[in-house]
């Protein structure tokens, strides 16, 4: 018999499809986005299939079995931080990305190692909210249009009776009690009270009843034909209420206050009370669906589901964690770099961290971590540490054909980003072969005689390449712009024959 969290798991796993993708397809599906890195991708690959692996197994046995997290090696601009992010992407798993060089040991300034687990479990929170609000979208709109119904016709709306609720009782006094009236006398313990039978002298009749529900129907089509959007309505706008919880200290230090004192000072002087604003009926429905479908969403069933999903299918990104190795022998610093490195070890084995939507167990959070290691390597991370990362893969750098690839290829292709860019002011680049081989050659040439920076020396060169063209687009309206080979040795010049290079590199 699985628990609710497991069963949220699989339900979640199943809507974004993810326990239906072998390592082949993951691979595929990287290949649309990274050119090369063949090794990296079927990393992570496996230790995605893995963890739908694991939800298999017998309760007993699941718990045992630890997520491998990944270590890439590897030069800046080749990949790997974009292959954890479409990896989370293809889950649908909660994601972040951290620079090992921002935390520091406890007792230095710096940002608190556990704060990483707290931001995982907001993206879980976030994107959890999303999609629970989308489940209750139909109930908010329906909601939202009685609101508008009520705001353009104010009065004219009877409010619903609930089911099994009867109308309010009204009482009325007899006044013709009592023997000189020729009345009956009241029954002992108190006056006797009757039901009052009498319609106020403005209710509506039937007619009139009638006539209203004709004018509501009329608006509602109104509104579902769009013909009252510019319409100017009054709503009740703000802030909201005051927060019922503020998480002063969720960890061990001040790095966990996560309150708002802007806020909090701002609700203390009545900046928080809801004012009235005038808005365009499209405005207000935008206004009125939210705060519907925040009312709607169970924040109980909300936290439970993104706790549920960051401790099982979160994953961590830990980017220049090279930075943070130390080597023996050195002092200053690297006490404090090694410090770092024993404050994430628990985190990366598996220990529970207070936020303040409860208690995150990282025991099954999956962490990739990536460096260059060009002055350090691997072994010089502390040995506990290298054993929670049991995974290792080496990214190559990028070659000219690499570089052809990545501006053709992917369906974020450079080319294509910046052909579709232009094309919005109708100004149509049209690349031959030739520009290709030429642009590809170039950064291959850049990056081998100074910094190698990866594909990002792309972006350097097609801005260099397409400067004036982007600046002069609206005077080039309507004319085709073809880009060749010597287009680009024209443009790019200085690139070609300044052996310093040092200006361009980003």
């Amino acid at each position: 018999m699985k628990s609710g969290f497991e069963e949220s798991g699989y339900r979640a796993l199943r809507r974004v499809g993810a326990d239906q993708l072998t390592p082949r397809q993951i691979v595929e599906e990287l290949d649309k986005y990274i050119v090369g890195q063949t090794k990296a991708k079927k990393a992570v690959a496996i230790a995605l299939r893995n963890r739908v692996r694991r939800r298999r197994l017998p309760e007993e046995l699941r718990d045992e079995v630890a997520p491998k997290n990944i270590i890439m090696i590897g030069p800046t601009g080749v990949g790997k931080t974009e292959i954890a992010r479409r990896i989370s992407k293809l889950t649908g798993a909660p994601f972040i990305k951290v620079e090992a060089t921002k935390y520091t040991e406890v007792g230095y300034v710096g940002r608190d190692v556990e704060s990483m687990v707290r931001d995982l479990m907001s993206v879980a929170i976030s994107m959890v909210k999303t999609e629970l609000q989308e489940e209750v979208r139909q109930e908010a709109e329906r909601r939202t249009e009685d609101a508008l119904i009520d705001l353009l016709l104010p009065g004219l709306r009877k409010p619903p009776v609930s089911a099994g609720q009867e109308e309010e009782p009204q009482f009325s006094l007899p006044l013709n009690f009592g023997p000189a009236a020729g009345g009956q006398p009241p029954p002992e313990g108190g006056l006797q009270l009757t039901r009052a039978r009498q319609q106020p002298a403005d209710a509506p009749g039937p007619e009139r009843e009638q006539d209203s529900e004709k004018t509501i129907a009329a608006f509602r089509r109104k509104l579902a034909a769009g013909e009252l959007e510019e319409k100017f309505v009054e709503i009740d706008a703000g802030a909201g209420p005051f927060p019922a919880t503020i998480e002063i200290f969720s960890g061990n230090n001040f790095e966990a206050m996560d309150m708002n004192i802007g806020g909090f000072i701002k609700n203390m002087m009545g900046g928080g009370r809801r004012k009235k604003k005038k808005v365009t009926v499209k405005q207000a429905r935008e206004i009125l669906v939210a705060e519907e479908m925040d009312k709607l969403v169970d924040t109980d069933k909300l936290s439970d589901i993104a706790r549920e999903r960051a401790e099982q299918m979160g994953i961590i990104f830990i980017d220049e964690i090279d930075k943070i190795a130390s080597k023996e022998g050195r002092t200053g610093a690297d006490v404090s770099r090694e410090g770092v490195q024993r404050d994430i070890l628990p985190i990366v084995e598996g220990s529970k961290v207070n936020t303040k939507y409860g208690m995150v167990d990282t025991s099954h959070i999956l962490f990739i971590a990536a460096g260059a290691f060009h002055i350090s390597k691997p072994s010089d991370l502390i040995p506990e540490l290298q054993g929670r990362f049991p995974i290792r893969v080496e990214l190559e750098a990028l070659t000219k054909d690499d570089f052809i690839r990545i501006l053709t290829q992917p369906q974020n292709a450079l080319i294509r980003q910046y052909t579709e860019l232009l094309k919005t002011e109708e100004v149509f680049l049209d690349f031959d072969q030739g520009a290709v081989n030429r642009l590809a050659e170039l950064a291959a040439e850049v990056n081998s005689q100074s910094e190698n920076i990866g594909a990002r020396r792309l972006h350097t060169i097609m801005e260099l390449l397409l400067e004036d063209v982007s600046f002069n687009a609206p005077d080039l309206k309507g004319q085709s712009i073809p880009v060749t080979a010597d287009y680009v040795d024209e443009k790019l010049k200085d690139v070609a024959q300044n052996q310093d290079l040092s200006r361009y590199i980003l």
